[in-house]
């Protein structure tokens, strides 16, 4: 009667793990630890130790410290993961200029590691390095473009953050990612804009808004000053200027964020006159928020079209009679 009783439980925790119901976790593996006291097998587990120790709250990290001791032992390859997850975060919080030197080459080899919560940390302990030492950028060129070819969400989230302060840093990753990875940021961008429904990065119905974010603040960087990156990218602001719903806060940020890229890059005129017709529609939202970040690019916008800014001048006067201030 027992064995069918913790049989029924693990099925129905391996169903929890297979779903990540991050709410649950750790009671996922409160309840596999008294398993494991019990003499049942729970190693479709130890990963889950893994995650709850790099979440934020206290409660989880609690739970997966304690996990870790009695669901580990020191021959699993997890605990491995741990180990190194645990030095990198150290590395991308404490790394002096010394450490960034001596431990820049190991860090670089963690970029290509099997495990994507290693590479992610990998990457993370990269953007600090090359802010302590700039002169180390050039070592990390090639493995963060391969960065930028990642399904997972948040590896590729990271590895674009690398490769744009990468470019603030390096001329030569700059060039380097303009000429070989625009097209691929751009294909990326249009399959996150095309998806379908995806729970796990969901937010008001818009696929991972931040990843959106950070795609267009990169593609801002590559197009600025130079028309052959900028006429790459056109269509797909265009489409996601058009296609992104404003009725959130989510499509709204996405949103801002395309039209101070369109304002950045070279671009011809068309595609302004749509990002300021966007900063228009921002004007006649309720929230002052969504106005104030809307003048202050009309301001900048009025220095390359101010003629497409005239036709808002009556929202603009509108927006001086309000009460309250912007």
């Amino acid at each position: 009667e027992e064995r069918a009783v913790v049989r029924k439980e693990c099925a129905a925790i391996r169903a929890s793990i297979n779903e990540d119901d991050q709410d649950y976790r750790h009671r996922n593996l409160a309840k596999l630890m008294f398993i494991q006291i019990l003499g049942y097998p729970t190693h479709f587990g130890q990963m889950e130790c893994l995650k709850l120790i790099a979440s934020a709250g206290f409660p989880e990290k609690r739970i997966g410290y304690l996990g870790l001791m009695l669901l580990l032992d020191e021959r699993q390859e997890v605990l491995m993961l741990y180990i190194v997850g645990l030095a990198l975060c150290a590395l991308g919080n404490i790394c002096s200029a010394e450490m960034a030197r001596d431990l820049a080459p190991e860090v670089e080899r963690l970029l290509q590691f099997r495990d994507p919560n290693i590479r992610k940390k990998a990457a993370l302990c990269s953007i600090r390095i090359i802010k302590k030492v700039p002169d180390l950028a050039e070592n990390f060129i090639n493995c963060a473009a391969s960065l930028l070819k990642e399904k997972h969400h948040g590896v590729l989230i990271t590895g674009v953050q690398l490769c744009a302060d990468l470019c603030k840093v390096s001329s030569e990753a700059l060039e380097y990612f303009r000429k070989k990875c625009t097209e691929g940021l751009v294909r990326t961008l249009r399959d996150i804009v095309n998806s379908p429904y995806s729970p796990e990065y969901d937010i008001s119905g818009i696929t991972d808004p931040y990843l959106h974010i950070r795609l267009l603040k990169l593609l801002r960087i590559l197009g600025q000053g130079d028309a052959d990156a900028s006429d790459r990218m056109t269509d797909i602001l265009a489409q996601v200027a058009t296609k992104t719903e404003s009725n959130k806060n989510a499509g709204n940020a996405i949103l801002y964020e395309c039209v101070e890229t369109i304002m950045s890059i070279e671009d011809d005129g068309g595609l302004r006159v749509l990002a300021i017709n966007i900063l228009g529609k921002f004007l006649s939202n309720r929230d002052n928020n969504i106005r104030y970040v809307a003048l202050n690019m009309l301001m900048r916008a009025t220095t390359l079209d101010a003629q497409a800014v005239q036709r808002h001048r009556a929202t603009i006067l509108d927006c001086v009679k309000v009460s309250e201030d912007i």
